[in-house]
């Protein structure tokens, strides 16, 4: 089991490595990025001693060594539009964007395994042929579209539900702040109701095919057919017998979820107006303030890979027989 830990984190800081030298090609991609610390009225001199300062009259490989250690040291630049930090500034969004995406994964989850187990029970059934028609119109319909029919009909035209705002949960409970944090609450789901179901959309249709797959080829299995001759109710050989064994799969794809959840806000959080990193990562790009843009993506690099790390030992630890060839 150490071994195989061992050797999935070697796997996730070469991946970590990888990032940072997208990263950091990015910044050179568009030329000579002196250019982006001066006005355009700058003088020669001034465009020199900038460069000079900087260090982008060094070679790449010095530039790229020297910005693994500035990172190493928790550097990740000066933001160009706030003149502060850049990581100062993602961290003070990243609660928006993690609320956001936890309550995204609640229905991606919590609707995807009822619908998934009962479309199973029902093969080839009206309720298995609605459920997975379904499935296919989420897996069809972009976000972005999703999020503006939404807007338009359930925000405006029904008035049921707030366009755009936020009210903050996560972060009164990173202060401690028990009581705001539950006064907040109410307010604070309303706010993520719209904005949730559009990016949770495509991952509840995907999952609950998955969840639809899996059960279809654990109830055909000789174990759950002595179940029933045993005569156990349906209940327990379903719960007990069949979703347990059909566990395996659906937890690889719901530990994977909450990074392909997260790498989906930067259109929702725009669209609705959303005050998370998504929408501070939409501004920095059209700003062209490509060390806010470097700082976020390491951020939601380093949580993609965390996640994934944490999905193989747990894996694992389910299926003793996983290991690395």
């Amino acid at each position: 089991m150490l071994t195989f830990i061992a050797r999935r984190l070697a796997q996730s800081i070469i991946v970590i490595l990888g990032v940072t030298l997208i990263s950091f090609v990015a910044l050179h991609m568009g030329g000579d990025p002196t250019y982006l610390y001066v006005s355009e009225r700058a003088s020669q001199e001034e465009i020199q001693e900038t460069r000079v300062k900087l260090g982008f009259d060094k070679p790449v490989y010095v530039q790229y060594a020297s910005y693994i250690e500035r990172l190493a040291h928790g550097d990740f630049g000066t933001s160009l539009t706030y003149r502060v930090p850049s990581i100062e500034v993602v961290l003070e969004r990243f609660p928006a964007t993690i609320e956001l995406t936890i309550f995204a994964m609640i229905i991606a989850i919590f609707g995807a395994i009822p619908i998934g187990v009962i479309s199973a029970l029902y093969r080839g059934t009206a309720i298995d042929g609605t459920a997975m028609f379904m499935a296919m119109v989420g897996q069809s319909v972009p976000s972005f579209w999703l999020g503006i029919m939404l807007i338009l009909y359930v925000g405006l035209g029904l008035g049921w539900l707030p366009i755009s705002g936020h009210t903050p949960l996560l972060d009164p409970l990173l202060r401690g702040d028990f009581s705001t944090a539950i006064r907040n609450f109410p307010s604070a789901v309303t706010y993520l109701v719209m904005p949730g179901f559009t990016i949770a959309f495509f991952s509840l249709a995907r999952n609950a095919r998955l969840v639809r797959s899996s059960m279809l080829e654990v109830l055909n299995q000789d174990f759950v057919r002595t179940a029933r001759a045993k005569g156990l109710n349906e209940y327990h050989v379903v719960v007990s017998h069949a979703l347990r064994n059909a566990w395996l799969p659906v937890v690889t794809m719901f530990g994977l979820e909450f990074g392909f959840l997260l790498s989906g806000v930067v259109v929702v959080e725009t669209i609705f107006a959303w005050p998370g990193v998504g929408r501070l990562v939409f501004n920095a790009i059209n700003q062209r303030d490509i060390p806010l843009v470097q700082a976020a993506v390491i951020v939601f690099s380093l949580l993609f890979v965390f996640l994934n790390l944490a999905t193989d030992i747990l894996y694992a630890r389910l299926d003793p027989r996983i290991r690395l060839k």
